[in-house]
C-alpha cells in the first residue's frame, strides 16, 4: 500500500499531510528518509517526526456517526478544531473512513481497521452515497437529466448520478441524490453547475448502511452484519 494512504489509515494525518511531511524528510521506513510513492506492509519499521508508528494489535471497532455541521472529518487538526474523532468515546485510535465538508451533516464510518477503510474508499467498491439535499430554484427535469448523464465540472466529467425529486415548492427544490464518486465538495459542485447552488446537504446513506434515526451528533457501534457487508465490497 502507498505509504501515505497506510498511515492515514492509521490515523496519523491526511494523505497530504503525510505527502507534506515526506517532502520535509520527516518520515522514515527501515531507517531511511523516504520519498513520496513508496509502498509499504505492517511489516516494514515506520518513524514519523523520529517516533515510532505501533502496530498496538488492539481490538477492531466500527462506529457510524451522524456528523455535526462545522465537524472536520479527520482524526486530527493542527489548528485545534473539533474533529468527527473527538465526538466518540473510545479507548482505540479511530479515524473516519472518507470524508464529509465542514458544512455537510449526515452519515460518516469511523474504524481502527485500515483493510476497511481501504475496502470503503478504493475506487472498485462502487459504493454510492445517497444525500439529502435542498436546493434554492425549482429544478426542472433538464437538470435532472444533466446530473443522472454527469456534469462537466473544472475537474472532469461527473460519473451517472441518480436523482430523486422529493418535492418542489415556493422557490426551493428537495432532492435525494446518489454518486459512486468521492470528489471534494463534488454534490455541491454538480447542483452549482445546473444553476441550483445547495442550502442543506446531509449523507443519509453509505450503500445498505442508513442513519436511520441517529441524531445529530449521535453515534453507534456497527453490528456484525454490517461490518460483514462492507467487507463484502
Amino acid at each position: 500500500m502507498r505509504i501515505n494512504k497506510y498511515l492515514a489509515s492509521l490515523g496519523v494525518g491526511s494523505r497530504r499531510e503525510i505527502d507534506r511531511l515526506i517532502e520535509e524528510g520527516k518520515i522514515k521506513v527501515n531507517g531511511e528518509i523516504i520519498s513520496a510513492g513508496i509502498k509499504v506492509t505492517e511489516e516494514d519499521e515506520i518513524e514519523v517526526r523520529g517516533k515510532k508508528i505501533e502496530k498496538t494489535g488492539e481490538k477492531k471497532v466500527y462506529y457510524m456517526l451522524n456528523k455535526p455541521l462545522e465537524i472536520l472529518s479527520s482524526a486530527k487538526d493542527d489548528r485545534g478544531r473539533k474533529t468527527v474523532v473527538d465526538l466518540i468515546r473510545c479507548k482505540e485510535r479511530i479515524f473516519p473512513i472518507g470524508r464529509l465538508d465542514y458544512n455537510t451533516t449526515g452519515l460518516i464510518l469511523l474504524t481502527n481497521d485500515g483493510e476497511l477503510f481501504n475496502r470503503v474508499i478504493h475506487p472498485r467498491s462502487e459504493i454510492y452515497k445517497e444525500y439529502y439535499v435542498k436546493v434554492l430554484g425549482e429544478i426542472k427535469e433538464s437538470s435532472i437529466k444533466k446530473l443522472e448523464n454527469g456534469v462537466e465540472l473544472e475537474d472532469g466529467k461527473t460519473l451517472p448520478a441518480y436523482v430523486k425529486v422529493l418535492s418542489k415548492e415556493r422557490g426551493k427544490s428537495e432532492l435525494l441524490i446518489s454518486i459512486r464518486e468521492g470528489r471534494n465538495r463534488q454534490v455541491r459542485r454538480m447542483l452549482d453547475a445546473v444553476n441550483h447552488p445547495v442550502v442543506i446537504l446531509r449523507r443519509e446513506r453509505i450503500g445498505k448502511l442508513a442513519l436511520g434515526k441517529l441524531r445529530v451528533g449521535e453515534y453507534r457501534e456497527l453490528t456484525a452484519e454490517e461490518v460483514k457487508y462492507l467487507y463484502s465490497l
